[in-house]
C-alpha cells in the first residue's frame, strides 16, 4: 500500500460544515478530529508522526525557552527535537520508503526524502532562496521540472499567497510520478488557508470562501495524482481557527510586575533572557512560562492568573518534559498571546518590524501584514490579527480513502491507525 498524507493548516471542521460545497467533490468524507493542546503546527505534526501525547514527544508548541542557552527556540527544524518512535519506523526497517515535504522539524529525520525551506541570509542583507533536500539534488531537479523555484515570500510573511501551496502541490505530484523516487509513505503540507484566516478571521465569509476556492484545486490535483499512481490518501487539519478579539501580552504583564527584565541598547529595548526571573514563550493561544527560581512559581502564577484573556494557568506536573515550562497559559476564547514586552513609549528591538521567526521570543502572526511599504516594515499592531488558534475546543477535520479498523476521533488515534496499516 502507498499512502499520501496531506496536512492542510487551519483545516477546521467548522469550515466543512459552513462551506460544504468546497468539499463535496473530494473522494473522501470529512469528519471532526480532536486535536492536542496546544493546537499548533509543530505540536500537531510531532503527535502525528509519533502517536504520542505532547509531554512524551517533547514539542510543547512551535517553540520553547532553552534554559541552558537562555534563549527561545522557535521554528528550529531539527528532527531530533521530536522524541519517540516514528509511526513508520518498523515498516521502514522492512523496506518501506518515506518522504516528508515541508513538514516542521524534518531536517535529519529518519526518512528517504526530505524537502524543507532553508534560505541563506546574507551578511550584506537579503537572502538566497533555497531548500534543504535529501537526496541532495532533489530541490534543483524539482525546480527544473516545475520550471520555477520555490519562493519563501509566498510561504510566509506579508507577501504570502496561494503560489506557495501550488508549488508544493506540483512538487508532491512530481515525486509521486517518479517511479524510482516515489516513496510508499509521503507527507506533504499546504499552508495557504492559515494565511487568510489569521489575516481576516474565519468570520469573514468572503475571504474564507476565497481561500477555500484557491486551496481546493490543490486538493483536487493531489487526489488526482494519488489515484493515478496508486496512492491512498489521508487529508487532515492540524487545528481550527477562531475569531481573534483580544490581545494579551504576558511578557509585558511580567515586566510591569518585575519578573521580566530588559536591557537598553541605544534607544531600543531588548529582552534580558539571561537574568529575567520569568519569561513567557508565547504561541497563539498558548504561552509557556519559565521561572528561574522554583520558589517564585506560585507568585508568578498569581501575577498572571487574574489577567483578562487568560482562561487558565496550570503548573506542569513533576516528570513533564522540560521544554514545557513551569507554567502553561491557555487563552480565553477569542484571546491570544503576543510576544512584545515593551511599553508604548519605548522603541522595540530592530527585528520587531521584520520577518524574523528566530529572534522574536514568540510567534508573531503580525508578520503577515505590512505597516509600511518603503522601506518595508511588517506590522507592529497585533490587534490587526483577526484569527487565532491553539485552544483544543474546536475540532480540526480529516478524511481519507484508507480503511481503518475503527474511525479515528482524535489525532493520536489517526496516527496510531495509520501505523497499524503500514
Amino acid at each position: 500500500m502507498k499512502i499520501l498524507i496531506i496536512q492542510t493548516a487551519a483545516l477546521g471542521y467548522e469550515l466543512v460544515e459552513k462551506y460544504p460545497q468546497y468539499f463535496a467533490d473530494l473522494p473522501v468524507t470529512m469528519a471532526p478530529l480532536k486535536t492536542e493542546f496546544p493546537a499548533v503546527t509543530c505540536t500537531a505534526q510531532a503527535t502525528f508522526r509519533t502517536a504520542l501525547p505532547t509531554p512524551a514527544h517533547g514539542m510543547p508548541a512551535n517553540g520553547f525557552f532553552d534554559r541552558g542557552l537562555s534563549k527561545t527556540e522557535f521554528w528550529n527544524q531539527s528532527a531530533h527535537l521530536v522524541e519517540g518512535e516514528r509511526i513508520w519506523e518498523n515498516a521502514r526497517a522492512q523496506g518501506l520508503r518515506t518522504g516528508m515535504l515541508f513538514w516542521q522539524q524534518s531536517l535529519g529525520e529518519k526518512a528517504d526524502i526530505i524537502l524543507s525551506p532553508a534560505p541563506i541570509h546574507k551578511h550584506s542583507g537579503g537572502m538566497i532562496q533555497d531548500c534543504y533536500s535529501q537526496p541532495r539534488d532533489l530541490f534543483p531537479r524539482l525546480c527544473g521540472k516545475l520550471g520555477r523555484k520555490f519562493k519563501l515570500q509566498h510561504y510566509w510573511g506579508p507577501f504570502t499567497s496561494i503560489k506557495g501551496s501550488e508549488w508544493i502541490t506540483e512538487a508532491t505530484c512530481e515525486i509521486m510520478r517518479d517511479e524510482q523516487l516515489a516513496p510508499e509513505l509521503l507527507f506533504t503540507y499546504l499552508p495557504h488557508l492559515d494565511y487568510s484566516l489569521q489575516r481576516h478571521g474565519p468570520q469573514n465569509r468572503e475571504k474564507t470562501e476565497q481561500a477555500l476556492a484557491q486551496i481546493k484545486p490543490c486538493w483536487e490535483r493531489l487526489f488526482e495524482c494519488a489515484d493515478r499512481h496508486n496512492y491512498e490518501v489521508v487529508l487532515w487539519g492540524d487545528y481550527a481557527m477562531e475569531p481573534a478579539k483580544q490581545v494579551v501580552y504576558p511578557n509585558l504583564i511580567l515586566r510591569r510586575a518585575g519578573w521580566f527584565w530588559d536591557r537598553k541598547v541605544g534607544s531600543r529595548s531588548y529582552p534580558d533572557l539571561y537574568a529575567s526571573p520569568a519569561v513567557a514563550a508565547v504561541d497563539h493561544q498558548c504561552a509557556l512560562v519559565y521561572v528561574r527560581n522554583p520558589a517564585d512559581i506560585e507568585s508568578v502564577r498569581q501575577c498572571l492568573e487574574a489577567t483578562p484573556g487568560i482562561a487558565e494557568v496550570f503548573q506542569n506536573q513533576e516528570g513533564a518534559h522540560w521544554r514545557g515550562g513551569d507554567l502553561v497559559l491557555k487563552a480565553s476564547e477569542g484571546a491570544w498571546f503576543a510576544y512584545p514586552w515593551w511599553e508604548e513609549s519605548e522603541k522595540p528591538p530592530d527585528y520587531a518590524g521584520h520577518v524574523d521567526i528566530h529572534n522574536k521570543i514568540g510567534f508573531d502572526p503580525a508578520e503577515l501584514m505590512l505597516d509600511r511599504w518603503i522601506p518595508p516594515q511588517v506590522s507592529l499592531k497585533a490587534e490587526r490579527i483577526k484569527g487565532t488558534h491553539g485552544r483544543d475546543t474546536r475540532p480540526a477535520a480529516w478524511g481519507g480513502t484508507v480503511e481503518f479498523s475503527s474511525d479515528p476521533e482524535t489525532l493520536r488515534e489517526l496516527a496510531a491507525g495509520l501505523r497499524a496499516k503500514l
